[in-house]
């Protein structure tokens, strides 16, 4: 039996317009009630660091907007007419329908209107993601898999030797989604891999999709979401995948994953060995460089660490603040409805990295449940941090704790292409985790000396 959540942190599987969003030139064609791809796109791109609209995001998203009409008569009718005048006047590649709760009640068959299109030679896919569904999870998944579907389809590999289709973070749901995408691409390129990124700044849009069947392989980097497609992938086209449960993060975790990544791919060691060198390199130099700064403030540097955030996110972040700055972690908290058998590659992971990463693992979706826990476990005698959302910023200011943020909502700061992945992301977590030091003190306990 469903219940009611406090501090909701994910929106329904609707969410997944953002999804469609973030492939260049893709644009979503929305058959729900008035509101919703409004209330959508207002959680997950102003909620989640005011991210703009971009090319057909917020008000530009083309809906039925149905009513009691087209309760009572059906709004098949409407959603055709909304696809037609979509494909007169909006200039995209790539047309996605979604549905809300409304149209998928009273029964219409949507994917079948889409499907009309499609046969005309329109680029129409047509997907169902009411909310009552799922999540914002769910719903990316389920577009992912019918654009393979329909839009990419059935035709024969040509395999290309080191092409490699990512599959990673959800776009906007992780709030960092664009930076992190971006360093994926360049520290892959690197090692000698070509990459269809898919989503964001760097993807090249709808040929990447395209493309998706040529690849040598697919990478999933996550231990959840996206596991379904890359299982379709390796059913439909025979791709083999690799799946890298833990988010990489700075110089250990980044370089475990590249020199797995190679191994699997069959790419050169001595190349690896000589990328890893140098990012390492780098960025050892940096940390080492904070030493003096740890020196002058150890006495107010945090040492308890809570981590809210996804599956795909959260445990990686917190696996680096334990294992390469020396966090103690007091609670790990996976937000996402994360499923039984997803757990265990969590859990498993971790262990492997840390037990006390396992043994500090939360799975719950209710905020109200993470703020009395982490009330429950805090030590005002010892400096903590906690990473999260604006839910719990005003949660640490109440206990006396630091904060830095993770994870959705977060409607008190701006963000661009800011990454806590990879080398570079590790880097910029560490500038987060120490400033948080000045932050969150009153101003007129600040000192510059």
């Amino acid at each position: 039996m469903s219940t009611i959540i406090e501090q909701p942190r994910h929106g329904c599987a609707l969410s997944a317009q953002q999804t469609v969003l973030a492939i260049p030139r893709a644009m979503p064609i929305v058959h729900a009630g008035p509101g919703c791809a409004s209330k959508s796109f207002g959680f997950a791109a102003t909620g989640a660091g005011f991210q703009g609209e971009g090319y057909a995001g917020g008000s530009h998203i083309s809906s039925t907007n149905t009513g009691e009409q087209e309760v009572i008569f059906g709004g098949e009718p409407s959603l055709d007419k909304e696809i037609k005048g979509a494909l007169q006047i909006l200039d995209g590649d790539m047309f996605v329908v979604l549905t809300g709760c409304t149209s998928d009640i009273v029964g219409d068959y949507s994917q079948s209107i889409a499907e009309k299109y499609a046969a005309d030679g329109y680029p129409v896919v047509g997907t169902e993601t009411a909310g009552f569904k799922g999540n914002s999870y769910y719903g990316h998944e389920m577009v992912v898999k019918a654009i393979i579907e329909q839009f990419v389809g059935n035709i024969v590999p040509k395999v290309r030797r080191g092409l490699v289709n990512v599959f990673a973070t959800v776009p906007f749901q992780d709030p960092f989604w664009r930076g992190d995408l971006e360093e994926i691409k360049r520290i892959l390129t690197k090692i000698g891999l070509e990459v269809n990124i898919l989503f964001g700044n760097e993807s090249a849009g709808v040929s990447e999709w395209r493309d998706i069947p040529n690849a040598q392989f697919n990478l999933l980097i996550s231990p959840s979401t996206g596991t379904e497609v890359v299982k379709l992938l390796e059913e439909k086209y025979q791709t083999p995948y690799l799946q890298y449960p833990i988010l990489p993060v700075g110089g250990t975790e980044t370089s475990r994953f590249l020199r797995e990544i190679a191994a699997f791919a069959g790419l050169s060691a001595v190349r690896t060995e000589k990328v890893i060198k140098e990012e390492e390199k780098r960025f050892y130099d940096y940390l080492v460089s904070v030493s003096d700064f740890i020196g002058e403030y150890w006495n107010n540097l945090p040492i308890d660490l809570y981590t809210v955030g996804d599956s795909i996110y959260a445990p990686g972040v917190s696996s680096f603040l334990v294992n390469e700055l020396g966090l103690e972690p007091k609670g790990i908290y996976l937000t996402d409805e994360t499923k039984e058998d997803w757990q265990a590659v969590i859990t498993d992971a971790l262990a492997e990295r840390d037990t006390r990463l396992k043994t500090s693992l939360v799975f719950e979706n209710d905020g109200g449940r993470i703020e009395a826990d982490i009330r429950q476990k805090s030590d005002k005698t010892r400096h903590s941090i906690i990473l999260g959302s604006s839910w719990e910023k005003f949660l640490a200011l109440d206990i006396g704790s630091l904060y830095a943020y993770l994870s959705l909502p977060l409607d008190e700061t701006v963000i661009l292409n800011n990454s806590y992945l990879g080398y570079n992301g590790g880097l910029r977590l560490i500038e987060e985790v120490y400033s948080a030091v000045f932050k969150c003190r009153p101003a007129t306990a600040r000192s510059i000396y």
